[in-house]
């Protein structure tokens, strides 16, 4: 379990494919000393476990699901990553629940700045409009936010500075992919509200 607050950068320094599917991926990043093996780490919000580590770096495997179902397949040598260890309970919740479980891939339509932030429209498809709320949190690569606007087939969020120098959404071009996990909470009344329906 995360919170979206992201705590570091990290910079990718390999990526290989696993023989018969599957990708491993090292990463550099200052807390790579404290790891220790089966460690959860969100990488741009998508789960996953630490299966070697050193001093500069960490190591983990995607599978073919994960490849599949999030940006972990795109990564490549010197790019940036949003980190964050999964919550202890000696932590405050800042952000919201995030599971690290990416629910769908979306692609920045707009990048538009303006003088205290940026604003930026990510296109949704049909089946998942419901899950967007106006002023609800949603998480992007790994990112608690808050949906500013919900528009038609897209939805808008508001990037202030601080969220913009220290995560990977200033690295961000319009057309490129983004990890999204809507809310848990919403899911579940979601999911309900439509067996309800049913009956």
């Amino acid at each position: 379990m995360f919170t979206g607050i992201i705590e570091e950068m990290g910079r990718v320094s390999a990526v290989h494919v696993i023989p018969n599917g599957g990708q491993e991926t090292k990463i550099e990043c200052s807390f790579a000393g404290n790891c220790h093996i089966d460690e959860s780490i969100s990488i741009n919000g998508a789960c996953h476990t630490v299966v070697a580590f050193d001093d500069h770096s960490f190591t983990v495997q995607s599978i073919e699901e994960t490849l599949r179902k999030t940006t972990i397949s795109e990564l490549k040598t010197d790019m940036l990553v949003n980190l964050e260890r999964s919550m202890t309970l000696q932590k405050g919740i800042e952000g919201h629940l995030v599971q690290g479980h990416v629910d769908t891939v979306a692609n920045i339509v707009r990048i538009t700045p303006e003088e205290t932030g940026w604003l930026i429209d990510i296109a949704l498809d049909k089946e998942y409009q419901d899950m967007i709320v106006g002023r609800g949190s949603i998480t992007v690569d790994g990112i608690s936010l808050t949906v500013a606007e919900d528009l038609v087939d897209t939805f808008r969020i508001a990037i202030i500075p601080y969220t913009w120098e220290h995560t990977n959404l200033a690295t961000k071009k319009e057309g490129d992919g983004v990890n999204l996990e809507f809310d848990v909470i919403g899911k579940y009344v979601v999911k309900y509200l439509a067996k309800m329906n049913k009956k």
